[in-house]
Order: C-alpha cells, then structure tokens, then sequence
C-alpha cells in the first residue's frame, strides 16, 4: 500500500491492521521535493512500518528534473513516477494489489478538476481501477477511503493519540490541487452557503448511474455494420445522448482513450451530411463519414 505519511494514509494503515489484514507491504515515494522535510517523511513512513513489523520501501524520484525530461506538469511528473515505483515494487514482491488512501475530499478535487477540463459528465476516481504503468505492470487499485471525509480520518487517528506527517507544501499555491482545494472549494463554500465537496460527490454518484444506464442502452443499439463501421443512418434516429455515448464507445473500443466534451461533440457534427467528412483525433487519426458510415482511419 502506498504511505506518505500524512493522516489519510496513516489512517488506512492503522485501520488495516487493527482489522489484522496480513501481508501488507509500506511503500513510500520521497519526491525530492521538500529538502528535508521529504526525508524526515520517509523516515515517519520506516518507522511506522517497523511499529508494526511490515516490509517498508521507500524509492526515490527526481520530480523536477522529469518535469522536464518528459515535459510534464509536477502533478503529472509526480504521479507518473508513482506508478512506476509501485510497479517496481509490485513485480519484487509478486503483487498487483495496490491500496492508496485518496479520501471524499480528493474525491471531489479531482470531479472539479475534471469538470474544468471538459470532462464528459462528473468524473472522479474509482473504488477499484486497472491502471497499466509506463512499464507494462498492471496494478489494480483499492481506495477503500474514497467515502470518508479528511476530516473524519484526522479525528479518528487523535482519538487514537496517533500522529501523522503534515505536507506545508499543501498550504502552497503551487499546484492545481492545491489551489483548488485552498481556494476554490472554500469559495464556493462561501458564495452557496453549503459544503460542496457533499455537492460534487452527489453529482458524480448520479453521473455514475447515469452511465450505467447509458452502458445498458450502447449495448442494445444495432448501430454497427459487419466491418464494425457506425451506420449513420440508424445513429440519426436516435436521441443525442445516446448517440455520444455510441460514438464514446466506439472511439474507446478503438483505443482512443482521450476523451472530452468538446472532441466528441466535433465527432457528432459528422452525422450531418453536408458537414466536413472527417474530425482529427488524438494520435494524428481520423473519425471519418463516407457513404453513411464512420471509421477510424489511422494515421501514418
């Protein structure tokens, strides 16, 4: 399981052995991130785990340096390198179970965020999710915490005399979660006079019924012609809803991954007839109409 060190993760841990869950392994990333505070993490993390006389790893990673080398955000920077040292570490010890403590209030930065970058409906993080690492491992995360409040973990450990490592670098407006959840969330707050992570959460539970449905219906539709092409035809006679979904669905299921709001309305545009015949896709491919039928065709 992944420990940082600070309360949600601490808090997992404690609760996972007071339930004697056996076969734990502590892992820990220090992101070089904070000098020594970093380092006096990884040590909290060590000896926690002895505490308890669980296998710890702790890794290291350069997040600035890959910042640039792969030129990506720190978020993005830190998260990738995460993966890929869980990766590590499930291939040493044979196991593709991974446990992370993401809480409720993760839970509804990450619905916000996704709402702000044109996500299609209130998107958050799974309960259970298969991720395949840069590397090829494939890792199947639990987050049985996604339901509790950061709060909630917080009191939970003191009612236990339990401590926990503080990141100060939270309080820093130097990431998007950072200030998201320092200053966006508590405006919000303010201007509704109620609490919206409860908000978001809600929304993304009613989301995810609604994509339940729309599963349902994708997989009653005869839209596809025996090559596996979409009749746009029989797409035309149907509500538009539906015909997002069936196109999200076959772009997936055609390993475009990328998905937004606005690629998908650009992708819809191609039932009318007398609109352009093709729509750029992620990778340098094509979603193309010709003689009433959409295809991919893929790029050189």
């Amino acid at each position: 399981m992944g420990v940082s060190g600070g309360a949600d993760s601490v808090a997992l841990l404690r609760l996972l052995v007071g339930e004697s869950f056996g076969n734990l392994i502590v892992c820990h990333l220090d992101h070089r991130l904070r000098g020594r505070a970093s380092t006096e993490d990884a040590k909290f993390v060590q000896r926690l785990a002895a505490a308890h006389e669980l296998p710890c790893e702790v890794g290291q990673a350069d997040i600035k340096q890959r910042m640039v080398d792969h030129k990506e955000s720190m978020e993005t920077a830190a998260r990738h390198a995460r993966h890929e040292f869980f990766a590590e570490c499930a291939e040493k010890y044979n196991c593709r179970r991974l446990l992370l403590a993401h809480h409720a209030d993760d839970q509804a930065e990450t619905i916000l965020w996704n709402l702000l970058r044109g996500s299609h409906g209130f998107k958050g993080m799974h309960e259970e999710q298969k991720i395949t690492t840069r590397s090829g491992i494939v890792l199947e995360i639990s987050r049985p915490l996604l339901q509790n409040r950061k709060l909630e973990l917080e009191e939970w450990l003191i009612a236990r005399h339990q401590r926990w490592r503080e990141d100060v670098s939270n309080a820093e407006p130097v990431a998007i979660r950072n200030r998201l959840r320092n200053e966006a969330l508590p405006l919000l707050a303010e201007i509704s006079s109620r609490d919206p992570v409860a908000a978001l959460i809600r929304g993304a539970k009613a989301s995810a019924e609604n994509a339940e449905f729309m599963k349902w219906a994708v997989s009653q539709a005869q839209v596809s012609d025996p090559q596996g092409r979409l009749h746009v035809k029989v797409l035309n006679t149907l509500p538009r809803s539906l015909q997002r979904a069936l196109i999200a669905d076959f772009l997936k299921a055609s390993g475009v991954d990328a998905l937004d709001y606005d690629l998908l309305e650009r992708a819809l545009t191609l039932l009318d007839s007398q609109s352009p015949p093709a729509v750029n896709l992620p990778g340098g491919a094509w979603l193309r109409r010709r003689e009433a039928r959409l295809w991919i065709e893929k790029g050189a």
